[in-house]
């Protein structure tokens, strides 16, 4: 499931206003994801559907938050140039 972003900015994921979703199995799957979320202090719900599917993304996305990207700042003109040549970039690799 691929979350896309509408424009609403939502409650942090596993908060009150927000809790993190989830759907096991088995209640022994349901007992150790809920020692996880507690552990962490992430408001959950868990439903037990014997014959359906799991679904734990919302876990997944609590354990790996997606990392920031920073972006390499270009240089200007008269840094010097990223290629290690010694000059400065207008007169190397700026052309």
């Amino acid at each position: 499931m691929q979350k896309i972003f509408d424009g609403k900015k939502e409650a942090k994921l596993g908060t009150e206003k927000n809790p993190a979703k989830l759907t096991v199995k088995t209640k022994k799957k349901a007992k150790e994801l809920k020692a996880v979320c507690d552990e962490h202090g992430w408001v959950h719900t868990i439903e037990v559907v014997a014959d359906g599917t799991e679904d734990t993304t919302d876990l997944e996305i609590l354990q790996n938050p997606p990392q920031t990207r920073t972006v390499e700042k270009t240089p200007g003109r008269n840094d010097p140039c990223p290629c290690g040549s010694g000059q400065k970039y207008k007169k190397c690799c700026g052309k």
